[in-house]
């Protein structure tokens, strides 16, 4: 945990550096870079409350860049989102509560104003193991590249500008691996026992929007489908996030978020100790005030 934490510290100076050297703006005219990086806190505490409370502390790490060319009817945006929070409380302990690794690539070329034709990538990954906690005990259900997503395929999108597009892919490749032997063998994740990954074929679709709600409020949202063709094509895989931005001053933010992720392939275990586990809804928020840098 403390190689981790020392990874983001160094990454992020280095990002903030690099974004600050004007040699790398000059030699690179057809490059635009931005991005920021946000450090998020939650904190309750009580003492002789009568009402009650635990006390607890949530500390939070976002990386969010965009590195986007663009050179006559010829464009390749980049989108690199990594994400971990760890969350501490009274009588329970330190859990993780946000790992993602997220990494988007899109090759266009113009075919009409707002049109291209286009080639996607989509990586997706965690860094440190997950846990399902029942009672005192843990079990292991996720850690790095287990499971790991890559999807990519040719297509046509939308783009009307670089807060709103939407990229349809027809026919899209989408592997999913599963590395730790435990999980493969278990059949985590839709793969089949023992093996480390799964092959899918069959309709992507990416949407990206965000919009200014007020001045200092902005709205932003991110919508995934996918229909694997070989297995029932009736049972998409969605994943839609919704973030609200708030902007306090240059460097203070308000952020908040859900996620809802459904996968037909990804079962979850009852909590009623019968053992069974069933495809449901996964939903994740997160709320936080905290530290933001921009360029």
């Amino acid at each position: 945990m403390k190689r981790l934490l020392l990874l983001f510290v160094v990454s992020f100076f280095s990002m903030s550096g690099y974004a600050q050297t004007p040699a790398a703006i000059d030699t690179a005219k057809r490059w635009t870079i931005h991005g920021e990086n946000t450090f998020l806190i939650n904190q309750s505490s009580f003492s002789n409350w009568a009402a009650g409370g635990v006390n607890a502390f949530a500390g939070n790490i976002l990386f969010n860049y965009d590195f986007n060319y663009k050179k006559d009817k010829l464009s390749w945006d980049n989108k690199v989102i990594l994400g971990y929070g760890l969350s501490k409380q009274d009588g329970v302990g330190v859990r993780k509560n946000d790992d993602k690794v997220i990494l988007n690539s899109l090759v266009g070329y113009k075919a009409a104003k707002y049109w291209m034709y286009t080639f996607y990538a989509n990586f997706q990954t965690q860094f440190a193991d997950g846990y399902n906690y029942s009672g005192t005990g843990r079990t292991l259900i996720s850690t790095a590249f287990a499971p790991a997503y890559l999807t990519f395929g040719p297509g046509f999108a939308y783009k009307r500008s670089d807060n709103f597009r939407i990229n349809i892919s027809p026919a899209a490749v989408r592997m999913v691996f599963v590395t730790n032997k435990a999980l493969s063998d278990a059949g985590a994740y839709g793969v089949d026992p023992g093996k480390k990954s799964d092959f899918q074929f069959g309709a992507s679709l990416d949407a990206y929007y965000k919009i200014n709600l007020m001045e200092n409020i902005s709205f932003e949202n991110i919508l995934k489908l996918y229909s694997n063709y070989l297995d029932k094509p009736q049972n998409i895989y969605t994943d839609y996030t919704a973030n609200i931005f708030l902007k306090v001053n240059k460097f203070v933010s308000v952020n908040a978020g859900a996620q809802f992720l459904y996968d037909d392939k990804t079962k979850i275990a009852k909590n009623d100790g019968s053992g069974e586990s069933r495809p449901v809804l996964q939903i994740k928020q997160i709320f936080g005030a905290g530290l933001t840098y921009k360029f």
